[in-house]
C-alpha cells in the first residue's frame, strides 16, 4: 500500500532494450518487426509503457508481457488490427519492477513472435505517496469478489487525480491533472473512465470540462464549457447511455417574479437539469426541474432560490429513463426520457408510503443495483447516523418493500456526499466522505475492511477485474 513504499527508491534511468529482433519466419508469411523502441507516456505515467515498432506490411499484432521471473503469469494486450505502424500501451504494471515482453503476430493458426526484451518501470510519483491506508479487520472474511477488483477514487482539488486501487491499497492505474480537480469520475461500460473536471474557482462538485479516457491513457472525448452545445455548468454526474451519448446533471437558472411570495420582481432561481450531448458535442435532449415544478408554489423558495433542489446523482434505469436524487427535499424522481414527465417521486412527501423504519433524509449515489433494487446512501442528518438502503419499487402500484438496511457503526456519519455499492449479496462498499473513510461491511454493518484517505472522497465505486481486463486484472 502507499504508506509502506520505501522512500529510498531506485529510479529507472531510461528503458533499455536488451535484444534485437530476429525474424524467425519466412517474410512471405510475416513482416519483420522493425524500429522497436519504448516510449514513456505523455505525462510520464509510471504504470503505462508504450511499445513502438513497425512492420513491412499490415499485420494483426499484440504484446505478451510478464514480471521478470514470473513467466507463468503472462498478460496480453488487445490486438491491434492490420497496421504497419504500432504504438501498443502496456498497462497492469507494478511500480519499480522489471518486466519482459515479446511482440506476437499470427494468422490462420500460425504464430510468430519476436525475441524477448525487458524494461523497468519507474516508482510511484511523490504526489501520490501516502494518500490511502488500507487494512482488513477480518482478513479471512473478505469476499473473494472484493479481492478481484479495484476501487475508483479521485481528488476534487487541484492538482487532480484519478486512481484505481486494489483491496490492499495498492495503486493499479492512475491519471494526474495539473490545473484541474476531478469533480466526479465513473468507470463506463466501454472500459473507459468518464469525468467532470474544473479548476478551484468552481465550487464543490461543479465543473466545466468533460473528459473520457481509455485505460491506455488515450483521450476518447474532451469538451470544455463554451464549446459546441456545452453552455451550462455541469455537476455531480456524468454517464454514457446505450447510444454512446454523454448524460450529465446541469445547472439551470430562471429569472422569476417572486414578489408574490416575499421576493423580488426579478429573482434568479437556480435549479437543476439533465443534459444529453452526442459525441460531437451537439445537444440531443435536455430537461430541468422547471419543467416539472412551479417555483412560486414551493413554500421555501425564497430561502432555497440560490440552490433550489440540489440534484446530487443521476442514473439511467434499465428501461432507459432517468432516476435523479435531490438533497434539499429528500426525494428521488423517475423522469421519462422521451416525454420529460415525472413518472414517480420517492421519499419525503412522495408517491410511495415508506415502510416503518425505512425513512431517509437524503439520498446520494442513487442507482439500481444488480438485484434490480433502488439503492442509496442515506446521509441520516436527522439522526446523525448514516445508513445504506435498498428498496424494491413497483412504479405502477406504488408499492415498496425494504430489501436492505445497513446501519453504519455508531459515530460513522457524513451529512453530505457518500456512496454505497454492493460487492455481493452480503457485502457493501461504502464511502463515508466527511470522515475520509471507505468501509467494507456485511449486511449487519460490521466492518470487514477499511481505508483512510488523505483527501475527501466524494464517492468510491468498485470495478471487478472481469470488467477492466485486460487493462487491469489480478497479478
Amino acid at each position: 500500500m502507499f504508506s509502506k513504499i520505501n522512500r529510498l527508491r531506485i529510479f529507472a534511468i531510461g528503458i533499455v532494450i536488451t535484444a534485437l529482433c530476429v525474424n524467425a519466419c519466412s517474410e512471405d508469411a510475416f513482416s519483420t518487426f522493425n524500429n522497436i523502441s519504448l516510449d514513456e507516456t505523455v505525462d510520464g505515467n509510471s504504470l503505462r509503457v508504450g511499445v513502438q515498432f513497425s512492420c513491412a506490411k499490415p499485420e494483426d499484432v499484440y504484446i505478451e508481457y510478464w514480471i521478470n521471473g514470473q513467466k507463468d503469469k503472462i498478460f496480453t494486450t488487445p490486438v491491434s488490427i492490420q497496421k504497419t505502424k504500432f504504438k501498443i500501451v502496456l498497462t497492469n504494471l507494478k511500480f519499480n519492477s522489471i518486466y519482459q515482453y515479446r511482440i506476437v503476430s499470427g494468422s490462420a493458426g500460425v504464430r510468430f513472435q519476436s525475441d524477448e526484451y525487458s524494461f523497468k518501470t519507474k516508482d510511484i510519483p511523490d504526489q501520490l505517496l501516502g494518500l490511502y491506508h488500507a487494512g482488513a479487520k477480518i482478513q479471512q472474511e473478505l469476499p473473494i469478489e472484493f479481492k478481484k477488483g479495484t476501487m475508483l477514487v479521485y481528488n476534487r482539488e487541484t492538482p487532480g487525480f484519478i486512481g484505481m486501487l486494489d483491496y490492499q491499497g495498492d495503486l493499479r492505474w492512475y491519471q494526474r491533472f495539473k490545473n484541474t480537480g476531478v469533480k466526479v469520475a465513473h468507470f463506463t461500460q466501454n472500459k473507459t473512465i468518464l469525468s467532470i473536471l474544473a479548476p478551484m474557482n468552481y465550487p464543490t462538485s461543479y465543473g466545466n470540462e468533460i473528459l473520457e479516457l481509455s485505460l491506455a491513457g488515450d483521450t476518447i472525448f474532451h469538451l470544455k464549457k463554451g464549446e459546441k452545445d456545452f453552455k451550462q455548468t455541469i455537476h455531480h454526474e456524468i454517464l454514457i447511455n446505450s447510444k454512446k451519448q454523454y448524460v450529465t446533471l446541469s445547472a439551470a437558472e430562471r429569472i422569476i417574479d417572486l414578489s408574490a411570495v416575499g421576493g423580488n420582481k426579478a429573482d434568479t432561481v437556480k435549479g437543476d437539469g439533465i443534459l444529453v450531448l452526442d459525441k460531437y458535442g451537439k445537444r440531443i435532449w435536455s430537461w430541468s426541474v422547471f419543467d416539472a415544478l412551479d417555483p412560486l408554489k414551493e413554500k421555501n423558495i425564497i430561502k432555497e432560490a440560490k440552490d433550489w433542489m440540489h440534484a446530487n446523482s443521476l442514473f439511467i434505469d434499465t428501461d432507459g429513463n432517468y432516476i435523479i436524487s435531490f438533497y434539499n427535499n429528500g426525494q428521488i424522481w423517475k423522469v421519462n426520457a422521451l416525454n420529460k414527465k415525472v413518472m414517480w417521486k420517492f421519499g419525503k412527501g412522495g408517491d410511495f408510503i415508506l415502510p416503518k423504519g425505512a425513512e431517509f433524509d437524503q439520498g446520494h449515489a442513487v442507482h439500481i443495483n444488480y438485484q434490480n433494487n433502488l439503492m442509496l446512501f442515506d446521509n441520516g442528518t436527522s439522526k446523525k447516523r448514516s445508513q445504506i438502503l435498498a428498496f424494491e419499487l413497483n412504479g405502477l402500484t406504488k408499492q415498496v418493500s425494504l430489501k436492505l438496511c445497513v446501519p453504519l457503526p455508531e459515530g460513522i456519519f457524513t451529512d453530505r456526499m457518500g456512496s454505497a455499492y454492493m460487492i455481493n449479496k452480503n457485502a457493501v462498499l461504502t464511502c463515508v466522505s466527511k470522515q475520509n473513510q471507505v468501509l467494507l461491511t456485511n449486511k449487519n454493518g460490521d466492518v470487514l475492511w477499511s481505508m483512510m484517505c488523505a483527501n475527501t472522497p466524494y464517492r468510491v465505486e468498485f470495478v471487478p477485474f472481469s470488467k477492466s481486463k485486460p487493462f487491469i486484472e489480478g497479478f
